[in-house]
């Protein structure tokens, strides 16, 4: 029989005073998530007023596996804590001068020669690419440009078993003029590539001021993320409730993906005690 609104209110009661007796409530137990299938990093450049060192101890303490965007000299001082870098980069860097422009790949290649091969003799698993800002070029112009100036690295990466990650950032607020902002483009470049070691950065705070739909592209394309980056939206801070992105959710979805990587924290602290801050973090990322 068909019971009223009034009705139903009244059964719903019931069940949360049951609740309140002290008997099981089945549905928190069921929801739990289950520990341990995240593998942690963390971004440097975040927390780069602590010692290093200093932040290698609280790292450790908290689960976290891996310190990241460290250049070579750093790699020794964390190996002491039993971290491992799980993205590697290089001195002088650039972000707006990338692999789409030809001018540039004398000297990149030069860079990533050297750092491919320091990253294979240190362990380190991937290495960061960058397509660098359009400056007039065509979307077709730039993915041509950055497939011929990849193909010599990705082969040494090859033999190195090093995988090189491009990363994705937004142009709306952060990288205005950046080629790679887009995962339709960026996909696009992998299949051109054709390796597996040539693979995405996926950065969810930046995907989710271009794109959206932060779940179902992940599980659509997993095959193409080696790597992903997190952060509040909007901000770029701290990821617990003030901001849109419900980061327990799209935790679960990497790990019932069965991905096997790293996930780094990069957001930038607001809260005075930013370790606390980092903490909370991968308690919401812990799944």
């Amino acid at each position: 029989m068909p019971i009223t609104r009034k009705e139903a209110l009244k059964n719903m009661a019931g069940i949360a005073a049951l609740s309140v007796t002290g008997l099981p409530e089945l549905s928190a137990k069921t929801s739990s998530p289950v520990a341990g299938r995240i593998n942690h990093s963390v971004c440097r450049w975040c927390f780069n007023d602590i010692p290093l060192e200093e932040f290698c101890e609280k790292v450790v303490d908290m689960g976290i596996k891996s310190i990241e965007l460290l250049t070579e000299d750093d790699w020794p001082v964390i190996k002491k804590y039993g971290l491992i870098c799980a993205m590697g980069t290089y001195e002088g860097v650039s972000l707006t001068e990338g692999f789409n422009d030809p001018t540039q790949h004398a000297r990149l290649h030069k860079a990533y020669e050297r750092l491919i091969t320091k990253a294979a003799d240190a362990g380190l698993p991937n290495i960061i690419v960058f397509s660098g800002n359009t400056n007039g070029l065509t979307d077709g112009e730039g993915l041509e440009n950055c497939a011929i100036g990849l193909e010599p690295m990705v082969k040494l990466a090859e033999k190195a078993g090093v995988t090189i990650c491009m990363e994705l950032f937004n142009t709306k607020v952060d990288h205005p003029g950046y080629q790679c902002d887009s995962s339709d483009w960026a996909c696009a470049l992998v299949d051109k590539i054709g390796s597996e070691r040539f693979k995405l950065l996926y950065d969810i705070y930046h995907m989710q001021i271009m794109e959206g739909d932060i779940i179902a592209t992940m599980r659509k394309r997993k095959d193409y993320f080696a790597h992903y980056h997190t952060a509040g939206v909007p901000g770029r801070h701290e990821i617990g409730a003030t901001q849109e992105l419900n980061y327990r959710a799209i935790m679960m979805a990497i790990a019932d993906m069965g991905f096997t990587g790293y996930v780094a924290q990069e957001f930038i602290p607001t809260e005075k005690d930013k370790l606390g801050a980092l903490q909370k973090a991968i308690e919401i990322c812990t799944v």
